[in-house]
């Protein structure tokens, strides 16, 4: 059960937003003063319409999640699942993990939330390069960060937000050694981007390819069986 939701701006986008009004009002005023006047309309309706998809596009919806189960895993981000497939993960497990991938556009929501509780057991940016998101090499190849959370049952989930080709950013919350709870934010990337979560193999998927997702709403999966020894020694 999601509560009723309420919007605001994202921290993340607030002083973009300040700095974008005046660079516009520093644009606007000298063409208002020396250009003729449909050439200040045109200006004035381009610029009003960036300033408009930029805050729209940090906007910041408040969902409350209320779930009992804890191996429910729910959607990190808003967007389209691209990829549910067996995967080897050579950066964290070295196991074989289901990977599943959701691929935001500039359109959607980009808070990132996160998936389960638990406690995180790692945290870390990597640079890289921008190719567009919903490539397969974009996941090894692209500025990513990792997020692995040991769940209460003992299973471990892995969360990477990968940048896009429009993003120049990935900004993770996540701190190593703390715990973490539905309904709070992991992290925001901007401009156009993907996110990956690597699950146990025997997880019982609730969504498909092509399917759209909501962040902190849509509930992917749900864990199973029994954690691994790497696990138990975590």
């Amino acid at each position: 059960m999601t509560k009723r939701k309420r919007l605001k701006i994202h921290r993340e986008g607030r002083n973009i937003i300040i700095f974008l009004c005046f660079l516009l009002f520093a644009i606007n005023i000298p063409i208002y003063l020396r250009q003729p006047h449909w050439v200040f309309a045109l200006t004035l309706v381009i610029t009003a319409a960036l300033l408009v998809f930029v805050t729209y596009f940090f906007r910041n919806p408040i969902r409350i999640l209320e779930i009992d189960d804890p191996d429910f895993i729910i959607s990190p981000c808003d967007g389209k699942v691209v990829v549910i497939e067996p995967t080897d993960e050579d950066d964290y497990f070295h196991d074989r993990r289901l990977q599943v991938s959701i691929f935001m556009s500039p359109f959607n929501v980009h808070a990132n939330w996160y998936p389960v509780e638990g406690t995180i057991l790692r945290s870390e940016h990597q640079n890289g390069r921008h190719m567009a998101a919903w490539l397969p090499k974009s996941s090894k190849d692209n500025e990513r960060s990792m997020v692995v959370i040991k769940t209460r049952s003992g299973l471990s989930v892995m969360v990477r937000q990968v940048a896009g080709a429009m993003a120049r950013r990935v900004v993770t919350y996540a701190k190593q050694g703390r715990a973490c709870h539905r309904n709070e934010h992991l992290g925001f990337i901007k401009f156009g981007s993907r996110v990956d979560i690597y699950l146990p193999l025997d997880t019982e998927m609730f969504v498909g390819l092509g399917e759209t997702v909501r962040g902190n709403e849509t509930i992917l999966a749900r864990l199973g069986g029994v954690p691994t020894e790497m696990e138990n020694n975590e």
